[in-house]
């Protein structure tokens, strides 16, 4: 999640906290680079700094950057006339939308007044505040928070967002340099996924050391070098490296010309290496910086193999590496020495069981802690290095999301956690090493409700396949197939649903509302083969898994169809969009939030930032006739028709760099025609029109908003 990045603070030992739009606190951990990110990205293969000539993955000679060198000059063209028009269409559909939603919104004033009244009145009960928070810990007589520096007692502004021109930024990660003389912040806007960096150099009189635009991750190598990673247009690609000694420079390290990959970098639990990690959708490579010598080239751990995913730790000079490689194709946890770190030299510690999600992992000095989910259930694995012993800690039957806290010291002998669910706010756990138990941190009690009954079923699929159904419903409702459902699905790129808390899935709980969470194939919830099992051919699968989770929940008596509501947002619009065309009589409305509706006409514009990346998720209908047929056979736009449709609400927004808003647009517009069309035709006694909505929200990205904006919305 582009908000709720949980990131590590180095150096001082303190976490930062703050909420997200769905205000569950996070705080960031190294291996967040085992889950697939809730905002996928990819790399470009276009260097404006580097020739082609060089090999994917290559590393480049030391050289001086220079923000003139390889620039490229776009030509200066006349737009021609069919471009013009095109341009003027769609600012006048544009317009036409927003006139429309004005017209609509203002029929729901009274009711939005009532719902924004609760929901304000939970956020008190649950949290604080939506501004963020900070724990700050006292070492070297100062600590760093968001805006202010603790000395002896004082409180001073150390760091103002408004001083740099951005009033609308948060801070999403900080980084301070292992002497602590120098803290980097990253700052980044809700309109914009784009984040610029700030170098400060800390003292009784804090000073601005240097200013990067465009940055995606970054970490300090050594006192005064930082590595970080640019990026533009949702590619991040190039790996560079600036000193802050007396001979400042920046040099360009590593590039990345595959489309298909995105280059991060972090740095291992112990700081003994940084860690630059390039990533495709199904295969990854990762280079080793020394920490000890941060001027010498990276080392190459292993070249990439096609389908297998890797990432780093470091513990007592062996790489532990956590990968797919070999059969089953599912995590595990392996090793091998520093200097021989091939695949012919990887030993298997742990393998996970079949059908197990890994969603997080933590590595401490002489244990590590995996995070586990299966069939929604959620539970620790704990191994010990030094016992060689493996243990499995269970967790509360209502948990549905962990959120990993930050452990800046390695030889920390507590692993600290929260636990969630759509309508259990965060708890904090504690599981100790020493003594082997779990704890519930004592937290201050808050009035919801405690008569929430959460049911876990299992639907069957047309193949027959066993689909996981989370269902959440109030304990004291009666005749709960009168009751309003509303039903959540995603089903791509490898990503759970997000089960995270939301006041407003609380809300519906206590008006006395059915929420019901399919685990469709495409989605990570059974591990990796899960998400195999529903992508490009596969895309199927998880429509034939909707379809068979709301049958099964009107058969078991929770609601029926003219109660009952689908949403989904961004990818998982695919297959609600999809059901909507192929068994609309299954349910009475739909809400998407940034929906993806047109697949085949996106899959078809390689000029657009994510296209290439995709390929590994939806296929390469260009290249492949049979490809672009599957493709059409479920494409949400591609498949409307003349017949009664269920009402449908759509939030778009203006500057989502992922989701092209004309798609949305056209889906709206030839959704409405093939429904009035169908009413038109029929023209029956009572004959129900579907409301179908699109509000255009003018701020924000496809990224997650502020609890403010996410409240209004």
């Amino acid at each position: 999640s582009c908000v709720g990045l949980r990131n590590l603070l180095q150096g001082l030992n303190f976490s930062v906290r703050y909420y997200s739009k769905h205000n569950h606190l996070q705080t960031t951990c190294f291996y967040n680079k085992i889950k697939p990110k809730k905002c996928h990205m990819l790399n470009c293969a276009g260097s404006t700094c580097t020739h082609r000539t060089v090999p994917p993955g290559s590393i480049l000679p030391w050289r001086f950057f220079s923000c003139k060198e390889g620039t490229k000059i776009p030509s200066k063209r006349k737009q021609n006339t069919s471009i013009i028009t095109s341009e003027l269409l769609y600012k006048n559909l544009l317009k036409s939308e927003q006139e429309n939603w004005n017209d609509v919104s203002a029929q729901y004033k009274a009711m939005t007044k009532i719902i924004k009244e609760k929901l304000e009145e939970l956020h008190k009960y649950t949290f604080n505040s939506g501004s963020p928070r900070v724990m700050p810990y006292l070492q070297d007589f100062f600590a760093i928070s968001f805006f202010y520096v603790v000395d002896e007692g004082n409180v001073g502004i150390l760091f103002s967002t408004e001083d740099f021109g951005f009033s609308d930024a948060f801070i999403q990660r900080i980084r301070i340099s292992p002497d602590q003389r120098y803290m980097a912040i990253s700052l980044k806007s809700e309109n914009s996924e784009e984040a610029t960096c700030v170098i400060m150099k800390l003292g009784h009189f804090p000073l601005v050391e240097k200013v990067i635009p465009n940055v995606f991750s970054f970490e300090w190598a050594a006192n005064d070098v930082l590595y970080y990673t640019s990026q533009k247009n949702l590619k991040c690609q190039n790996v560079f490296m600036t000193t802050f000694t007396n001979q400042k420079h920046t040099k360009l390290v590593y590039t990345e010309q595959d489309a298909r990959f995105f280059v991060d970098i972090h740095c291992t639990k112990d700081r003994r290496f940084l860690t630059i990690n390039s990533n495709s959708k199904t295969t990854s490579e990762v280079w080793l910086v020394d920490c000890r010598d941060p001027f010498k080239l990276p080392a190459l751990v292993q070249a990439r193999i096609k389908g297998v995913i890797y990432h780093i730790e470091h513990r007592n000079d062996e790489l532990y590496i956590l990968t797919t490689y070999g059969e089953p194709a599912e995590y595990k946890l392996m090793k091998a020495p520093v200097a021989s770190s091939g695949t012919d030299n990887w030993q298997l510690v742990y393998a996970l069981e079949e059908k197990t999600k890994l969603v997080d992992l933590e590595m401490f000095r002489d244990h590590c802690i995996m995070f586990l989910k299966n069939a929604g259930h959620l539970y620790l694995r704990v191994i010990s290095f030094v016992s060689h012993s493996v243990q499995s800690i269970k967790l509360p039957m209502w948990a549905c999301e962990f959120e990993l806290e930050s452990h800046p010291e390695h030889t920390t002998s507590t692993c600290y956690f929260q636990l969630t669910s759509p309508v259990h706010p965060p708890k904090r756990f504690a599981y100790s090493f020493k003594e082997n138990n779990l704890i519930e941190q004592a937290v201050q009690e808050v009035p919801i409700i405690t008569n929430c009954h959460t049911t876990r079923l299992l639907a069957k699929s047309k193949d027959e396949t066993l689909v996981p159904i989370t269902v959440f419903h109030n304990m004291n409702s009666k005749e709960l197939h009168r009751k309003p459902l509303l039903v959540h699905v995603y089903g791509a790129y490898g990503i759970d649903l997000n089960m995270s808390f939301k006041e407003e899935k609380l809300m519906l709980i206590e008006e006395g509302w059915i929420l019901a969470y399919c685990h469709v194939r495409g989605g990570g919830e059974l591990g990796l083969s899960w998400h195999k099992d529903g992508c490009q051919y596969n895309k199927l699968k998880g429509l034939h898994d909707l379809k068979a989770c709301i049958m099964l929940l009107h058969e078991l008596g929770f609601s029926q169809p003219k109660y009952t509501s689908l949403a989904a947002a961004s990818a998982g619009g695919v297959l609600a969009g999809a059901l909507c065309n192929t068994d609309p009589e299954l349910i009475r409305a739909m809400v998407l939030q940034a929906p993806f509706v047109d697949v085949l006409n996106t899959m078809m514009k390689t000029h657009l930032p994510l296209t290439i990346e995709e390929q590994e998720e939806w296929g390469n209908p260009l290249a492949d006739e049979k490809c672009m047929k599957y493709i059409k056979s479920y494409c949400p736009y591609q498949n409307i028709k003349t017949q009664r449709y269920p009402s449908v609400f759509i939030t778009a927004y203006e500057n989502d760099q992922r989701i092209p808003l004309t798609g949305v647009l056209r889906y709206v517009q030839k959704l409405r025609k093939a429904a009035l069309d169908h009413a038109s035709r029929t023209r029956k006694k009572g004959n129900w029109i579907p409301n179908i909505i699109l509000d255009i929200q003018a701020n924000g990205s496809h990224c997650e908003s502020s609890w403010e904006d996410s409240l209004n919305e």
